[in-house]
């Protein structure tokens, strides 16, 4: 990068002090592009929906739901692969078409929502066999010597009926810190269930369908629950289960709590358990760290979310779909990186990965104009953006009034609003990083964290020059 593009990204911040490495230009990937309708190969981060992420030796490889805009899916599990979590490659089809014993099971016309391991020198492929508002359900379980196949079907690892409470979908593999090897599955149909599994199998160890560890409300308006991913923090000594809430292509967006044992109990940042469908309103159960947001005037993106997370040495990474506000029936492959506040939570950023890193950052490069976004749980839909002015003198307004930043000279920023009441946002703690902003289609700074309610704040400079 040039000492130019430096300057013109953030104006000069002294002699001699470090300025930041923000990502390269990742490339264009054109949104709604009919001419890859019916082509395969062409399909990059598009058609890519309920993502399980791996990484392996010859690479990162996601495998996800078969779906397809303007037309019908072709069943079997799609795969794509990367070496850089950037730039995505079709692979094919993990399998031929459904197994038989699935299709028999659940009439399923696809595969949903697989999630792939790799157990000693063998792979697992678990998928799901179902139909929309049916508990007539099946996960099974494929092997392979190779990521890219050919896969061996080894039969339903678990079968729910019609009349059953539950539902045996979106299945998530996890061995826990005593090595013992778990399924977290389930969905709006009876909640989360954990199940220990037989680790020479990788089918179930006991009878019946294991532990509810998060549920909703199933009569209520926002009962539906689905996609789990559960996640162990070695630094924090905790367990973290992802789940994503509402409508698939309305208000879909992904929540989290943490416990210190595999089967809960799961709490959020308020001390909630997620089994609590008791508790009124059930918005406000779980941290809700993604949702449909909007910067500005640029295009948005409508219901992300049914996610895995990676975790990549250090890093670690939210991978989910997300469509775009102009046509919903597009969806992408998104990847993000996961920072953590420092009493131990996951939060998000508000931009796609695009090669960032956590780095300090020059006191400098902070004042401007901003664009913020309040991730509210109580907030359906596509969440847009408000003005926020950093002054050089450690002031700040926006919507919420006037208040004071401050910097601990690192990465980490406290907002403070002057006339917000303590207890209601009157402060966040949020983290700087240099990122690419893909709206823009330039280097930024943007900034993620969480207020004293637990609610995420987002936010992305302005101003930049284009590169």
């Amino acid at each position: 990068m040039s000492i130019l593009m430096l300057i013109g990204l953030a104006g000069c911040s002294g002699k001699g002090t470090p300025q930041p490495i923000f990502p390269d230009p990742p490339g264009v990937t054109a949104m709604y592009d009919a001419s890859v309708l019916h082509a395969e190969q062409k399909w990059t981060t598009n058609n890519a929906h309920d993502p399980g992420i791996i990484k392996t030796e010859d690479g990162y490889y996601v495998f996800s739901t078969d779906v397809k805009v303007g037309g019908e899916p072709k069943p079997g599990v799609m795969v794509r692969k990367s070496e850089d979590l950037i730039h995505w490659q079709w692979v094919g089809y993990a399998l031929p078409g459904i197994p038989e014993e699935a299709g028999a099971w659940s009439n399923a016309v696809n595969l949903w929502a697989p999630d792939v391991i790799k157990h000693g020198d063998e792979f697992r492929l678990y998928y799901s066999a179902s139909t929309f508002g049916s508990r007539q359900s099946m996960i099974g379980l494929a092997t392979s010597k190779s990521i890219e196949g050919p896969w061996s079907d080894q039969g339903a690892v678990l079968k729910t009926r019609g009349e059953d409470v539950l539902n045996a979908i979106d299945p998530n593999i996890i061995t826990d810190t005593e090595g013992r090897m778990w399924m977290v599955y389930g969905s709006f149909f009876g909640g989360i269930h954990i199940i220990e599994l037989d680790q020479a199998t990788g089918k179930p160890s006991e009878e019946g369908f294991g532990t509810k560890i998060a549920a909703r409300d199933p009569v209520s308006e926002d009962g539906a629950m689905e996609g789990p991913y559960i996640i162990y923090n070695e630094k924090f000594k905790k367990y973290y289960l992802f789940v994503s809430y509402d409508s698939l292509f309305e208000d879909y967006n992904v929540r989290v709590a943490r416990s210190d044992s595999i089967t809960g109990p799961y709490v959020d940042y308020n001390g909630r358990e997620m089994t609590d469908t008791e508790f009124q309103p059930q918005y406000e159960v779980g941290n809700k760290v993604l949702g449909g947001y909007k910067f500005g005037e640029d295009e948005g993106w409508v219901a992300p979310g049914h996610n895995s997370v990676l975790k990549d040495g250090d890093d670690y990474y939210i991978v989910h779909h997300a469509r775009g506000e102009v046509d919903k029936h597009w969806s992408y492959l998104h990847i993000r990186k996961i920072l953590w506040t420092e009493d131990g939570w996951p939060v998000v950023s508000p931009e796609r990965y695009a090669g960032e890193n956590e780095q300090d950052i020059p006191e400098a490069l902070i004042a401007g104009k901003w664009e913020r976004i309040e991730i509210d749980p109580f907030m359906d839909g596509m969440i847009e953006s408000d003005a926020l002015d950093l002054h050089p003198d450690g002031k700040l307004e926006g919507s919420r009034g006037q208040g004071t930043w401050t910097f601990d000279g690192r990465r980490t920023l406290t907002l403070t609003w002057n006339d917000v009441p303590e207890g209601e946002g009157r402060k966040a703690i949020v983290q700087l990083l240099p990122s690419w902003d893909w709206e823009k289609g330039v280097q930024t700074l943007v900034f993620t964290g969480l207020d004293e309610r637990g609610i995420s704040i987002w936010g992305k400079q302005k101003g930049r020059k284009e590169s």
